[in-house]
């Protein structure tokens, strides 16, 4: 009987089998750490999404979607803003006051910071998703049309505050959503401001 160990082999076989139980640890973790980021399902459900709107240039709209529905963000003209303050014998409820936004966006521009809104893209009358038309006066919305969303299926009109023109069937101005600011170029919607 030999009592000699050959290092070699055994270096071999420790190295084998550290790499193997990594590999498997690997396997074992990766499960547990997709279980904590939300799930297409969760979010669906009302988990907070992020839109990063640094690259949003005045005047553009861009589109996230939050529990299932369509969030628009729009980023105001300074000449949007002074326009907005001219409308409020137009609007159904320019003040805000039936409408459907969190406390601290229940002023002029229904936000928190006035150079952009954030609102849900469902019209309040029968649920269809409106149209974003910031032109001017265009011939088939009249003079008084300084810009906002259209809906096709049934005539409503907003601002681009979000407000319901007076004398159309959208009962509403549209939804502004909870959401808070990481920086000024990441907004979280789904989280009131405030909340951690």
């Amino acid at each position: 009987m030999s009592t000699d160990v050959d290092l070699g082999k055994r270096r071999f076989l420790t190295a084998s089998t550290s790499a193997v139980g990594a590999v498997g640890a690997g396997f074992v973790a990766v499960p547990f750490v997709k279980s904590m980021s939300p799930s297409a399902r969760a979010q669906a459900a009302g988990a907070p999404v992020e839109a990063n709107i640094s690259k949003l240039q005045a005047g553009q709209m861009m589109t996230v979607e939050w529990r299932g529905k369509p969030v628009w963000i729009v980023r105001r003209t300074q000449e949007t803003l002074d326009t907005l303050k001219t409308m409020d014998g137009l609007m159904s409820d320019p003040a805000s006051a039936e409408s459907d936004q969190p406390e601290y966006c229940t002023n002029a521009a229904r936000s928190i910071k006035p150079e952009y809104l954030i609102t849900v893209g469902i019209c309040t009358h029968l649920g269809c998703s409106p149209t974003f038309r910031p032109e001017m006066a265009p011939a088939d919305l009249g003079a008084d049309w300084k810009g906002g969303f259209f809906c096709p299926c049934h005539g409503s009109k907003f601002d681009l505050a979000g407000r319901v023109y007076a004398g159309v069937p959208a009962p509403l101005n549209l939804v502004v959503p909870p959401h808070k600011y990481i920086d000024d170029g990441l907004i979280v919607v789904g989280i009131d401001q405030g909340e951690a």
